[in-house]
């Protein structure tokens, strides 16, 4: 009888603890870079999450091998919900780009949540002799070994897109990776390459500025945005069930208390309604993301299919980032 009552006495003592969470900063590991696209939605969602959490939120930048350093400091962190994972669509293609991850997506985290998605485009240099996506397709049968497709290197949010793109149109390119999307972008300018497939954050300047040539998005719907309005999608276009968005979510180690995961989904779910947020997001061209994959539960189940998608486009393109 005795055993018992302390059982319940430390696991009512537990609760209480994680109760007063949290009382100290937390901080939300980035893996890639400061001043890129995840980093930019990471350091908004933070300003937006502080209120509803009740703490400082401190980012923390660990970029390298494609987001992978990152997400492997923060599935061995203390699971004490203190570190934080903000990724993008690396956590469903990783598994497949590299070979010897160490963690596992689905089985070392916790799913706390999605933030947003941010849909692509397929553009083309200023002097591709292709003004639709009609012609477009026409131009790549009749030069069909000789198309150069751009990426942000192996990994990179283009480097996807263009993988899927190939393999749906069935016509194999010349891929051409970069050190990121400026360079990539600069050569696409400069007429050194023909295509490329990125995010909307990345090329709808210049698509307002007239600087390339707008071919479809790659979303099932076609977007609001004034500069985009009028192209068609993939799906529309002909290549049916055409889908690539550049999503993110916000993970905590394996581990971490109920308490503080429910804490945390439920500030988030806050801080997406946030104004000031929401018009951030929807100058980066990203949607946010409003349905069940808000949940914990709905995100992971999410992120499973998204793995069963890429895991084999990657796989038959035969292209390892390790």
């Amino acid at each position: 009888m005795k055993k018992f009552m302390l059982a319940g006495l430390a696991t009512v003592a537990a609760g209480a603890v994680w109760a007063e969470y949290p009382e100290k900063p937390v901080n939300i590991v980035v893996p890639f870079s400061a001043g890129g696209p995840t980093d930019k939605v990471a350091r908004d969602l933070a300003e937006a999450l502080r209120k509803p959490l009740g703490a400082t939120i401190v980012i923390e930048n660990v970029g390298g091998a494609g987001g992978t350093l990152g997400a492997t400091k923060v599935a061995k962190a203390a699971p004490d919900g203190y570190t934080l994972l903000l990724h993008h669509i690396g956590m469903a293609t990783s598994p497949a780009l590299y070979r010897n991850m160490q963690y596992k997506t689905l089985d070392d985290f916790e799913y706390l949540g999605m933030v947003n998605e941010v849909p692509m485009t397929l553009i083309g240099k200023p002097g591709l002799p292709a003004n639709n996506y009609a012609e477009l397709t026409k131009w790549l049968e009749a030069n069909k070994g000789k198309v150069n497709l751009a990426n942000a290197g192996l990994g990179a949010a283009s480097h996807l897109c263009g993988l899927l793109f190939q393999s749906a149109v069935k016509i194999d390119m010349t891929t051409v990776p970069y050190k990121g999307t400026g360079p990539a972008m600069t050569d696409l300018l400069g007429g050194q390459v023909d295509i490329m497939c990125d995010q909307t954050t990345n090329t709808t300047s210049q698509i307002e500025a007239g600087k390339v040539k707008a071919f479809a998005v790659t979303t099932t719907k076609r977007l609001s945005t004034p500069a985009l309005a009028k192209l068609p999608t993939l799906d529309e276009a002909g290549l049916k069930g055409f889908s690539v968005s550049i999503w993110h979510g916000l993970y905590a180690p394996k581990g971490t208390p109920k308490a503080v995961v429910d804490k945390i989904n439920a500030a988030v779910k806050v801080a997406l309604k946030d104004a000031d947020f929401i018009k951030r997001q929807e100058a980066l061209g990203a949607v946010i993301v409003t349905d069940n994959r808000l949940n914990g539960a709905e995100h992971k189940k999410f992120v499973e299919a998204e793995i069963n998608k890429w895991g084999p486009v990657i796989k038959a393109a035969g292209q390892y980032a390790d």
